[in-house]
């Protein structure tokens, strides 16, 4: 059984939006383009949870080089294709729109940059439920893993991180979680990070 918390910070990515196939068949092409080839199965798995600046040294590594603006470019490319396809994940609409009706402080916490999470969160009709407490990894000094996100998160919803419930699908994300003192649960198991203070759902 989960401890009382008082405030749900989410990810969006695979938690809100059912966004990750979108940027990982976007993210596989324009890396293959540059010389490493890659599926979006392969992109989900080396890139799950990162930021796009976090996945450059990666990339550069095996490129042999990496365009100016280039993660501009993809990530303008990212937030046309979200424009135009990004649902929700199943339950999470009725799920924050629950947590409202409660009066349940909330927030997002993603890895995303700020426009592409501005747009689905746009897309799905997301804002008026979280009240400007919308943070992408550009709001914060340290993306996810590093605490930063749910840390401020915490304290824009009036709480102390560990009356936060944190929801993620990724290991970085968990991590962010835990490193901030608050309670995370995973939406997937086995994503390869102590379990101290995280519940999986299956």
């Amino acid at each position: 059984m989960l401890p009382p918390f008082r405030a749900v910070l989410f990810d969006c990515d695979g938690v809100l939006a059912d966004s990750e196939g979108i940027a990982n068949t976007i993210v596989a092409e324009e890396i293959t383009a540059l010389g490493w080839a890659l599926t979006p199965h392969a992109a989900e798995r080396e890139f799950l949870g990162l930021s796009l600046p976090d996945m450059l040294p990666c990339i550069a590594a095996r490129v042999s080089a990496v365009p100016p603006r280039w993660p501009e470019a993809v990530a303008a490319r990212i937030t046309a294709e979200l424009a135009r396809s990004v649902r929700p994940m199943p339950g999470a609409i009725e799920a924050v729109a629950a947590l409202a009706a409660r009066g349940v402080p909330m927030a997002v916490c993603s890895n995303s940059g700020r426009e592409e999470l501005a747009m689905t969160m746009t897309v799905l009709g997301l804002f008026p439920f979280f009240e400007g407490r919308v943070f992408s990894f550009q709001d914060v000094p340290r993306p996810k893993p590093a605490p930063d996100l749910y840390t401020v998160a915490a304290a824009a919803c009036g709480m102390l991180p560990g009356e936060c419930l944190v929801v993620e699908d990724s290991a970085t994300g968990v991590a962010a979680g835990l490193a901030a003192g608050c309670q995370v649960v995973g939406l997937l198991p086995g994503l390869g990070v102590p379990v101290v203070g995280l519940h999986t759902f299956h």
